[in-house]
């Protein structure tokens, strides 16, 4: 975006007073209503006057249906850009969110799902994450189950991954064959996903019979999570809400959002071209192309495993956001996320 002069603190002052206001209620805001709602201490006739510079500057738009102003992409920039680092989270927001980690099973990828769908409840829009992928994650387990007619090949990551894959019994096998496998397979601990997989293909080529058959069925397991969607793929949840927004989403513009997120791979580089490694960041409609279509913003934040990036969770929703509000959450999960993946990494 082209850089912008920077403003006066009374014309800041009315540029967050009318973001803040159109946020609450979705109608164009005139001078009156800034006039009465803030503590400017001046004139409607003042304000007006401020308002038609903001425009001039870029800020704000005017719709030619309304004598009232509504916030462009840069106008929300700005709001974004001076709220206070920390940002506040509701009581209510808080213990949902105490709660929800109290719970918390240690599988990543399950607290993952419940927490965008944590997130969709405290934003009211959809909650998006990208769990750790597989190719540098190291195993720090790996089982073949024998469940009698099945097998279940169990494998878990350092920072909480887990696949599984319940595999039919080849036939004329013996229990003895499949705990002797599973214990040859123990070396592949400690190696990363990719590693592993090269390891169980060089013992399946030195072994024969049930052994070799069983080492090249563990190793397509590995092959598998690495490939593919499961390689890199979106958790979402509360898409509802966005179906909430109709109002202020053109039609077309929540179709396209919808079509994204059911195409998985393109979510995920969006998400990836978004993301910040050190703290939330906000993506505001045209500043990426795929949010200037939708029309809309996202907040993300990394969550690590100590100094290491792991994933990352965030929500979409319009630009027309309570971005103090999301931003507070998105940093409150994503923090509690990062201590399960330290404590899962530990």
């Amino acid at each position: 975006m082209n850089e912008r002069p920077d403003l006066g603190p009374r014309k800041a002052a009315v540029l967050h007073a009318v973001v803040e206001e159109y946020v609450r209620s979705g109608e164009p805001v005139g001078s009156e209503t800034v006039a009465e709602r803030s503590s400017l201490g001046v004139s409607s006739a003042t304000i007006r006057n401020e308002l038609a510079a903001l425009e001039e500057l870029g800020y704000l738009s005017h719709p030619h249906t309304s004598a009232g102003r509504i916030p462009t992409d840069a106008g929300y920039r700005h709001y974004v850009d001076t709220l206070p680092a920390a940002g506040r989270l509701r009581e209510v927001q808080r213990r949902a969110i105490a709660t929800h980690f109290a719970e918390a099973i240690l599988d990543l990828e399950e607290v993952l799902k419940g927490s965008v769908q944590l997130l969709g409840r405290l934003t009211q829009y959809a909650g998006l994450a990208v769990p750790p992928g597989a190719t540098d994650e190291q195993l720090v387990r790996l089982e073949l189950i024998d469940m009698g007619p099945t097998l279940m090949v169990l494998a878990v990551g350092q920072h909480g991954r887990v696949d599984k894959r319940v595999l039919d019994r080849p036939e004329g096998l013996m229990p003895r064959a499949v705990t002797q496998a599973e214990e040859r397979m123990q070396v592949a601990r400690g190696l990363t996903y990719g590693e592993a997989q090269a390891r169980l293909l060089k013992l399946a080529a030195a072994s024969s019979g049930a052994s070799h058959d069983l080492m090249l069925m563990v190793a397509d397991v590995l092959r598998a999570a690495t490939v593919g969607s499961r390689s890199g793929h979106v958790v979402v949840g509360g898409v509802a809400n966005l179906a909430d927004e109709t109002q202020t989403w053109r039609r077309e513009t929540l179709r396209r959002l919808f079509e994204t997120l059911e195409r998985e791979q393109e979510m995920v580089r969006v998400l990836q071209d978004v993301a910040d490694d050190d703290e939330v960041r906000v993506t505001i409609g045209a500043e990426h192309p795929s949010t200037g279509d939708w029309e809309a913003s996202i907040v993300t934040a990394p969550f690590k495993a100590g100094d290491a990036t792991v994933g990352t969770i965030g929500i979409v929703g319009p630009t027309r956001m309570d971005y103090l509000s999301a931003m507070a959450s998105v940093r409150a999960v994503a923090e509690r996320l990062s201590e399960l993946a330290s404590e899962l990494d530990d």
